[in-house]
């Protein structure tokens, strides 16, 4: 992921590069950008929501009904 600064006068001229940015970029390198900031700021090692405890004790009751 490349870096790219833009500083902005005004909130209005940050909105509206903001979109042109994200509206230039094709949908496969958005996808990589979600990607690669969602492992800075969870990690690579978390754990799987539909592998917690809760989950499939909840799956495990449904089931049984």
């Amino acid at each position: 992921m490349q870096r790219v600064v833009n500083k902005a006068k005004n909130h209005k001229d940050a909105e509206e590069w903001d979109v042109a940015q994200q509206i230039g970029m094709t949908y496969e390198q958005r996808q990589e950008v979600a990607r690669e900031l969602k492992t800075r700021f969870f990690g690579s090692d978390n754990v799987d929501v539909r592998e917690s405890r809760a989950f499939r004790k909840r799956t495990r009751l449904q089931n049984e009904k």
